[in-house]
């Protein structure tokens, strides 16, 4: 037997705060699906606890702070339009003040609001379902409970709520499954939270607007979520976020933009987050070198008229990454707004998944394909020979199988792809190494992205399926 809880959004939107920094104004995707603790909190504050419940006992919420995290019912990220709301000045109501006062209300302050974002799905109901069967008494108090709900998140979300035994009410497609490898953390009720309730509302009693959740961390129970239709690919190395750039920038400015999409990713995560895990900047990594993260610019090549030009950006991370780290790299990605150095000046957003440009596709790169051709030339990870041994040593090195067959070339094998100069391979001040397109054929289908040479952690090397056998003696 299946329990299930619904909400429907009945203005159509959304807008919640996901982890308490819409004040400070880095808040650029918005919270979906709400959290399952955000909905227990709301059946809490629905009729208290304790001696301040009126119309149950309380027993339902013991049983439902017990259940294991649900699986949430949703539209996907495909089916969502997300509204960065503007700053604005309200009138505060804490008494007068002898200066700075607004000139509309004399006398009176004015303070600085940042509402957030509205998320606005296109189905405006979400489902949470849990593999459990609650007794008549307790599903009574939970619908009496959940009658007493007026919003979720912010006010101008109000909401129908409704308790109810039952199988899943809308498509497996649009489930948010916990997993520990998924790709999106969220905040789930666990034992012993209606104590820390009372503690944090007696607080507030006695000292008023000044007490926060950002003091009860034992409040915080993080779980991984998988998005709908997103396999749970993160134990092999995955992309975790992709970006659409506004305007095409040229293929050879591959190593300035990669190194500006890094830089801009530290920075996002020290606003958000605090110190960068060392999978992003390598500084005191601990394992294998080549299992850092990878910056990969996404250029147009591989078609009749391909000519070379970047269309995107992603961000890999390898296997092992703990999840947060994935979720909150994630998260740092999405927060890029603009990417600006020498020569390159280009807004980004994050991609959206109407959007035709191949280049800038998660299925152009993460296809499954026996043959694979360079896009940027790859650089070589040693000076000597080049031989099919020594490309198999790249492909072990960037976590990919031995290929069969392989041949390099000074220029690229396919249309669109780039001819670089030295001096927009290498970097200042480091030693030159010797770069060459690559074309590689697998015994079996690889997924990729594919990604190989010494340079990959910024971008060289990257790799696009092509169609048909090796036209050449390989090596």
């Amino acid at each position: 037997m299946t329990f299930s809880i619904s909400v429907e959004f009945l203005h159509g939107s959304f807008r919640g705060d996901p982890d308490g920094a819409a004040n400070t104004g880095l808040t650029s995707r918005g919270e979906w699906p709400p959290a399952p603790f955000r909905l227990f909190a709301a059946f809490v504050a629905a009729d208290g606890t304790g001696e301040r419940c009126r119309v149950t006992d309380g027993a339902e919420l013991a049983w439902l702070e017990r259940l294991p995290p649900p699986t949430v019912q949703g539209s996907p990220e495909s089916l969502l339009w997300r509204q960065s709301l503007e700053a604005r000045y309200v009138v505060e109501h804490k008494g007068s003040a002898a200066k700075s006062t607004s000139q509309e209300y004399v006398a009176r302050k004015s303070a600085l609001v940042r509402p957030g974002v509205r998320v606005t799905p296109r189905n405006p109901k979400v489902v949470y379902v849990w593999d459990a069967d609650p007794e008549p008494s307790l599903l009574q108090g939970l619908r009496r409970r959940a009658a007493r709900i007026g919003y979720l998140g912010a006010a101008d979300s109000p909401v129908r709520v409704r308790a109810m035994r039952g199988p899943l009410a809308s498509s497996a497609e649009d489930a948010y499954v916990p997993d520990p490898v998924g790709d999106l953390v969220s905040t789930v009720p666990a034992p012993g939270d209606l104590l820390h309730l009372d503690r944090m509302h007696a607080a507030w009693v006695e000292r008023g607007p000044v007490v926060g959740r950002a003091q009860f961390p034992a409040l915080r129970h993080e779980v991984m979520y998988r998005s709908p239709c997103l396999a749970p690919a993160i134990e092999s190395g995955a992309v975790v976020a992709w970006l659409r750039s506004a305007q095409a920038v040229p293929g050879r400015r591959i190593t300035t933009i990669t190194e500006l999409f890094k830089a801009a990713v530290l920075s996002r995560y020290e606003d958000l987050y605090g110190e960068p895990p060392a999978v992003l900047h390598g500084h005191g990594f601990r394992r294998r070198g080549y299992d850092l993260a990878r910056f990969l610019a996404l250029p147009d090549v591989g078609f009749r008229w391909s000519r070379g030009r970047i269309h995107g950006l992603s961000l890999w991370l390898p296997p092992g990454t703990p999840p947060r780290e994935s979720s909150r790299a994630r998260d740092a990605v999405l927060a890029i707004r603009r990417l600006v150095g020498p020569g390159v000046d280009v807004a980004v957003d994050p991609r959206d998944s109407m959007d035709r440009v191949a280049a800038a596709s998660p299925g152009r790169w993460c296809a499954s394909a026996r043959r694979w051709a360079t896009a940027f030339p790859a650089l070589h990870e040693r000076r000597g020979p080049v031989n099919l041994g020594e490309v198999a040593r790249w492909c072990r090195h960037a976590g990919l199988p031995d290929p069969v067959a392989a041949r390099v070339a000074r220029g690229p094998f396919v249309p669109g792809g780039l001819d670089l100069a030295p001096v927009e391979v290498n970097r200042a001040g480091r030693p030159a190494l010797p770069y060459s397109h690559v074309e590689l054929l697998f015994a079996e289908p690889v997924r990729g992205p594919v990604v190989i040479g010494a340079g990959r952690q910024r971008g060289l090397g990257l790799c696009v399926p092509v169609t048909g056998p090796l036209k050449d003696r390989p090596l």
